[in-house]
C-alpha cells in the first residue's frame, strides 16, 4: 500500500506543479519608440504584385478643446462626432461609418454586454481614431506608376453617401469620392446578419489615359490594448495563409525588423490561394478576408512614433483602361468568436481554416471535441453548468476500462496488505531486501502498482483542455448554472466572508488575497471530495507521506479557488464520479473500504504520540 500511495502522491503533486506553472502570467514587455515615424508612401515606383505600400493609418481628427481631460466614454463620443456618418443598424451589430476616410470604426455588439449587470453597456468592438483604443477598418488604393497620391482616397478623404442612408443586411450603402481630374471612387459596403461585412472598391477611369493602382484592406489599432496577459491565451495578430495559421504576440511585434519605406517594423508572408488576417482579443476579433481567387501579400506592422499596430491585404496592381471600371472585393469580419458564426463563414462563405480563429492551444485534438460536445450538450440541454457534468459523466465513461483496471489493483494491494507486513518484517532494516520481496510478491500476484497513477495523470490533459474551453470560448461567457452561480467563466461568487452571502457583505473582488482566502462553496466542496476520495484507504504508514496526503485536498481547494467555476464544477463531478467507481470496484473484488474507520484514524492519529508522553506534549531533553 505504501508503494500505491507514493505514486498517488507524485501523480497528485506533478499535477499541483504543473497547473501552478500551466497559470503563471506573463505581462508583456514595453518597449520605448525608436524610429521615427516617417512620411507615408508617396511617389514610390512601381513594384511587383503585392509589393505596393499603403499609407500609415492614422488621420486623427483635430481633439475639441477639453477633450484630454474627458472620460474614456465622453472622448469617443466627441471622436464619433467629429465627422459625418451613415449609420450601422443589423440584428447583431450597431454604430456608424465615418465618411471621413470611408472607415468602418464605429461598431458595437448588440448581444452581448460588459458585465452580469442589466444596465451594462453593450460591449465596443471597433472606435474611431481621436478617441481612446482607436481600432478601425481602413480601405483604399495605393496609386502607382506616375499616377500622384492625391489622385487616389486617403485616410481623411471626405467620401459622400445618399441621404438618409442606413447599413442594414437589406440596404447597401454605396459611398463615393471624385479626384476632380477624371477617376471617380465608390466604395460600396454591405453587410449580413451575423459580423460579416463586404467591401467592394471601384475606379471609374474618365480619363483618355490608363492608369495603375493596387487595391488594399487595413485594420489599425492605436497602442497595445487591455489584454488578459495569460501563457494560455493568445491575444494579437492572428491569420491564415495557403493553410498556415499564424499568431503573434504584441510584444513580437515590436520586435520586427525595421523598413524605412514602410515607415515602421514589418513582416510580410505571401498567400498564394487564401488567407486572412487581423486582430484578435479574448472573445472579439476583427479580420480581413481578401477574395480567394488572387494572390495576396499579409502584412504585420508597427509604427513606433504614432504607436499603431496594423495589419494589411495588399493585392496586386490593376490596370484601368480609359472609359473602364474596375472592382476589387474584400470582406472584414468585425464581432464575436461564436463557434457556429465562424465554422459557418469557413464552410458556407469561403473562410478557411476560420474556426481556428479560436485558440484552442496545444491540445487542440482534445479542446475542439470537448468543445463541440459541451455545446452539444448544451444546445440540449439549456444549461451550461449542467452541460459541464453530463460531459464529466462522458469522459468518465471512455476512461472507464483504465480506471477499472487501476481500481482493480487498488483493490488487491489492500489484499496483499498483510503479506506486504511479514515482508517488513522479515526484511527488517535491509531495504534492498525488502524491494526484491515486494516486486516478487506483485510479480506472484499480477499486480500492477503504478496502475493507481495512470488515471490520475490522464486527467491532467482532460483538465487543462476544459480549462482552455471554458476561459477562451465566448460561449462560456456569462453562462449561468444556477443561484448565485451566473457566469461558468467567472470564480466562484459566494464567500465564506459573508456566510455565501447571508451577511449583508459583498465578497471579495476575485483575484484578491481576500478572496483566495474567504473561498467560495465550489471550491469546498472540491476540497471535502478529494478528501472523502482519498479516505477509501488508509493513510500511509510513513509520517512525511501522510501528511502530504492529508494537506493535499486542501492546497488544491484554496489554489483552485480562483478558477473559473465550471472548471470546479468538473473537478467536483470528476471526484464524486472517482469515488463511487473505486468504492464499488472494491467491493466487488472482495476488498471493503473502511471510510468511516479511516476517517477516525485521520482525526486521532496524533493521540499516540501524546500518550507516549502521559498525554503531554513532547519536551526537549533537559529541560
Amino acid at each position: 500500500m505504501d508503494d500505491q500511495n507514493k505514486n498517488l502522491i507524485l501523480a497528485t503533486v506533478l499535477s499541483a506543479v504543473v497547473l501552478l506553472v500551466w497559470f503563471v502570467l506573463f505581462p508583456p514587455e514595453q518597449q520605448a519608440p525608436t524610429v521615427e515615424e516617417t512620411a507615408t508612401s508617396d511617389g514610390i515606383p512601381d513594384r511587383a504584385p503585392g509589393a505596393v505600400t499603403p499609407p500609415v493609418a492614422g488621420g486623427t481628427p483635430t481633439a475639441v478643446p477639453g477633450a484630454v481631460t474627458a472620460t474614456p466614454a465622453e472622448s469617443r463620443a466627441t471622436a464619433v462626432a467629429a465627422s459625418a456618418r451613415v449609420p450601422v443598424d443589423t440584428p447583431r451589430l450597431t454604430g456608424s461609418i465615418s465618411l471621413t476616410g470611408g472607415r468602418i470604426d464605429d461598431i458595437s455588439l448588440k448581444d452581448y454586454r460588459e458585465t452580469l449587470d442589466d444596465d451594462s453597456p453593450i460591449v465596443t468592438l471597433l472606435s474611431p481614431a481621436g478617441g481612446p483604443q482607436a481600432f478601425y477598418a481602413l480601405h483604399g488604393w495605393v496609386p502607382t506608376g506616375d499616377l500622384p497620391s492625391e489622385a487616389v482616397p486617403q485616410a481623411t478623404t471626405p467620401w459622400t453617401a445618399p441621404d438618409g442612408a442606413t447599413l442594414t443586411p437589406e440596404t447597401p450603402v454605396t459611398l463615393t469620392w471624385d479626384n476632380g481630374a477624371g477617376l471617380i471612387f465608390r466604395r460600396t459596403i454591405a453587410v449580413d446578419d451575423d459580423y460579416m461585412f463586404t467591401v467592394a472598391q471601384s475606379v471609374e477611369n474618365t480619363t483618355d489615359a490608363a492608369v495603375r493602382l493596387a487595391p488594399y484592406g487595413l485594420i489599425a489599432r492605436h497602442g497595445e490594448p487591455d489584454t488578459a496577459n495569460f501563457f494560455i491565451l493568445h491575444e494579437g495578430v492572428v491569420g491564415r495563409a495557403d493553410g498556415s495559421l499564424r499568431e503573434i504576440d504584441y510584444d513580437d511585434i515590436v520586435e520586427f525588423d525595421a523598413d524605412p519605406l514602410e515607415a515602421g517594423r514589418v513582416e510580410k508572408t505571401e498567400a498564394a490561394e487564401d488567407g486572412w488576417i487581423g486582430f484578435t482579443d479574448k472573445y472579439w476579433m476583427a479580420t480581413l478576408i481578401p477574395s480567394s481567387d488572387a494572390p495576396f501579400t499579409e502584412v504585420v506592422k508597427y509604427v513606433e512614433g504614432a504607436d499603431i499596430y496594423q495589419t494589411e491585404t495588399r493585392l496586386a496592381p490593376i490596370d484601368v483602361a480609359p472609359g473602364a471600371t474596375v472592382t476589387s472585393e474584400q470582406r472584414v469580419f468585425a464581432g464575436a468568436k461564436e463557434w457556429e458564426v465562424l465554422r459557418d463563414y469557413q464552410n458556407e462563405a469561403n473562410v478557411p481554416g476560420f474556426v481556428d480563429a479560436i485558440d484552442w492551444g496545444i491540445f487542440y485534438f482534445l479542446t475542439k471535441p470537448i468543445f463541440t460536445a459541451l455545446h452539444f450538450l448544451n444546445g440540449v440541454i439549456g444549461n451550461m453548468g449542467i452541460a459541464i457534468i453530463v460531459l464529466t459523466f462522458g469522459i468518465k465513461a471512455i476512461l472507464f476500462p483504465l480506471a477499472y483496471k487501476s481500481y482493480v489493483s487498488m483493490a488487491r494491494m489492500k489484499e496483499l496488505q498483510p503479506e506486504m507486513e511479514k515482508l517488513k518484517e522479515r526484511a527488517g532494516d535491509d531495504r534492498q531486501k525488502l524491494q526484491a520481496g515486494m516486486m516478487e510478491l506483485y510479480k506472484t500476484n499480477k499486480v500492477n502498482p503504478a496502475a493507481g497513477c495512470l488515471p490520475i495523470l490522464l486527467q491532467i490533459p482532460i483538465f487543462f483542455s476544459l480549462y482552455k474551453v471554458i476561459f477562451v470560448t465566448i460561449e462560456l461567457r456569462h453562462a449561468p448554472f444556477f443561484g448565485p452561480f451566473q457566469d461558468l467563466s467567472a470564480p466562484d461568487p459566494t464567500s465564506i466572508m459573508n456566510l455565501f452571502g447571508l451577511l449583508p457583505y459583498a465578497a471579495p473582488e476575485p483575484g484578491t488575497v481576500l478572496a483566495l482566502v474567504f473561498i467560495g462553496i465550489l471550491p469546498i466542496l472540491l476540497g471535502v471530495s478529494m478528501w472523502l476520495q482519498q479516505r477509501l484507504n488508509p493513510a500511509p504508514t510513513d509520517a512525511t507521506q501522510a501528511m502530504i496526503f492529508a494537506w493535499m485536498p486542501w492546497v488544491f481547494m484554496f489554489m483552485l479557488g480562483g478558477f473559473a467555476s465550471g472548471l470546479v464544477v468538473y473537478w467536483i463531478t470528476n471526484n464524486t464520479i472517482t469515488f463511487t467507481q473505486q468504492y464499488i470496484i472494491m467491493r466487488s473484488h472482495g476488498a471493503r473500504p473502511d471510510l468511516f474507520g479511516n476517517i477516525k484514524t485521520s482525526v486521532r492519529r496524533k493521540k499516540p504520540a501524546l500518550a507516549a508522553n502521559d498525554g503531554k506534549a513532547p519536551t526537549k531533553k533537559g529541560k
